[in-house]
């Protein structure tokens, strides 16, 4: 299947073969002519199937087809959990858009208002906001979305987890009843199902790659006492031949140790949770893109919407609380059909949770240990690189 086929318009088809972009994922597939039709759509994909393209180009198509002899507004508002998706997806707007003469901003907090106030008053076509920030702006008169076309709610559950559910029910309330609304979710807990079911209509469901472990990933387990966990992620650093580690913690305060044992050892290192400014989670996501940080510890915040295809480990040092966040953390590799490794650090407290996201997986993950001692550890062979502070 190609893209020509899903009916997208000539300039949209040019601009998906300037991304590089060869054939559609299954979401992309699949969505894109339902929406196109004019359908609600109920998507459930995980991170990483090329969902943000299969809202983005069927938004861009409908707004291009109207925007003659249309009033200037909010004609599309995408809704997303955190800022790294947001920036992300908006990203995704401006490259798919080229040429077209729609405008878009993004509303989140963490960053003075006065900027998303003067893109607002200048005038909008497409709008990429997190929850509280928009409400902020709707409160202040700066949106208003009473001529609102198309409606998305990107990672639900996710925001579901963030406890936004609430604010997305009082944003609903500003949006007319007539939108085209778009709810995209990798799992559908209860609390999401009602959610879909008050906010669309005769909705059109879509389901592919359902939440699964990516099968170009490698699992296996490190067995470790609580107080040998540093000594032994370090350790796995010397003997991994890796450029790109993603490595997660259960808290901020942990990322922030852990970061700071690793900059000592001489890696390239930036920490990514909810205590960095948004001036510092950028720099950090940014050089973790470019090559320039080798590591980037991080909270949960990042188990969904970095869009990093070149990953080659991701290291659960604090192993995560359901088999749902395990998938999620360990998706960020193996992507693109690319291969990647997901090691996880164990301790004797960790059995339950072993088992349990071993049923998930359907079969044991793989015991490994380290011959010799890795408690007194050489410096890394790496090249000094720029440290985040």
């Amino acid at each position: 299947m190609s893209f020509s086929s899903l009916g997208l318009h000539k300039s949209l088809l040019n601009q998906v073969q300037r991304q590089n972009y060869t054939s559609p994922t299954p979401i992309q597939a699949a969505a894109i002519p339902v929406v196109l039709r004019g359908h609600d759509v109920i998507g459930l994909a995980q991170t990483g199937t090329g969902k943000t393209a299969a809202f983005v180009l069927p938004i861009l198509q409908r707004l291009m087809q109207g925007k003659q002899g249309a009033s200037r507004g909010i004609r599309a508002l995408i809704i997303t959990p955190t800022r790294e998706l947001a920036a992300q997806i908006r990203t995704a707007i401006t490259a798919l858009s080229h040429n077209s003469g729609l405008r878009s901003a993004t509303i989140y907090g963490g960053v003075s208002m006065s900027p998303q106030e003067k893109a607002l008053r200048s005038g909008v076509d497409i709008i990429v906001a997190c929850p509280g920030r928009l409400l902020d702006h709707i409160d202040r008169g700066y949106v208003r979305l009473g001529g609102l076309q198309m409606l998305v709610l990107d990672e639900a559950d996710r925001m579901l987890d963030m406890g936004f559910l609430p604010s997305i029910k009082r944003i609903l309330k500003y949006t007319p009843t007539s939108r085209q609304t778009l709810l995209f979710s990798a799992t559908m807990p209860a609390e999401i199902k009602a959610l879909a079911a008050s906010t669309t209509r005769n909705a059109v469901t879509v389901q592919v790659d359902p939440a699964q472990p990516a099968t170009t990933v490698t699992h296996a387990i490190y067995p470790v006492d609580e107080q040998g966990k540093t000594a032994l992620l370090l350790e796995l650093l010397r003997r991994t031949a890796a450029d790109s580690v993603l490595v997660f913690t259960r808290t901020k305060h942990r990322a922030n140790r852990v970061a700071a044992k690793l900059q000592q050892a001489n890696y390239a290192v930036a920490r990514l949770h909810s205590n960095r400014s948004q001036q510092q989670r950028q720099i950090a996501l940014d050089g973790f893109r470019d090559g320039t940080f080798q590591v980037l510890v991080a909270t949960d915040i990042a188990a969904r919407g970095i869009d990093v295809t070149r990953i080659s480990h991701v290291i659960n040092y604090d192993i995560p609380a359901t088999p749902d966040t395990y998938i999620h953390r360990i998706g960020r590799t193996g992507r693109a059909a690319q291969t990647g490794d997901a090691y996880t650090l164990v301790t004797p407290a960790d059995s339950v949770m072993v088992r349990t996201i071993e049923r998930v997986l359907g079969k044991p993950i793989e015991r490994r240990t380290l011959s010799g001692s890795y408690e007194q550890l050489p410096k890394p062979r790496v090249k000094q690189r720029r440290h985040l502070r």
